[in-house]
């Protein structure tokens, strides 16, 4: 296998691990209720990750018993996982074409922190939390960062150290 061939297959490995990442985290948004009702009988509500998730366990089904519309906003927020899932094919196919796929993932990533940390802190979302989606940023740029690192050495010709 020539170096080229390893990058490209590390390239494609890792770009389906974010594409499964993003499939698999939208896919949890729209059946948001059932899984909250769900995970928060996993935790004694005198805990305070118990308490925070009874919290919004109860002011989830209180909304979505009277205003059921606003689960409408988390299937949008899943539709945008999909999509962005979808735009990473054209990574695959061809990831030097679309090198800069991997740059606006990476912005994408750069832009999580600060947008959880300040809308977080906004709506009264624990620090803790907040940091886990900090952490979500900060992982998917990991693999984002290598992919663009190799495809730009195909394209540079500079992959001769598979």
């Amino acid at each position: 296998m020539t170096g080229t061939e390893t990058l490209l297959r590390r390239i494609r490995l890792l770009t389906w691990f974010l594409i499964f990442g993003l499939v698999l985290s939208g896919a949890t948004a729209i059946p948001l209720q059932a899984e909250l009702n769900w995970i928060a009988g996993w935790f004694d509500p005198g805990t305070g990750m118990g308490h925070w998730l009874t919290k919004v366990q109860q002011a989830l089904n209180e909304s979505y018993a009277k205003y059921p519309f606003l689960a409408y906003g988390t299937d949008w927020l899943a539709f945008g996982h999909f999509v962005i899932a979808i735009a990473l094919i054209g990574a695959l196919r061809n990831p030097v074409r679309n090198l800069w796929l991997f740059d606006f993932g990476l912005i994408a990533c750069a832009l999580v922190i600060p947008y959880a940390l300040i809308f977080g802190g906004v709506r009264g979302i624990p620090i803790g939390w907040r940091l886990i989606d900090c952490s979500f940023g900060i992982f998917g740029s990991v693999p984002l960062w290598l992919c663009r690192k190799w495809a730009r050495q195909i394209e540079t010709g500079t992959n001769t150290r598979g």
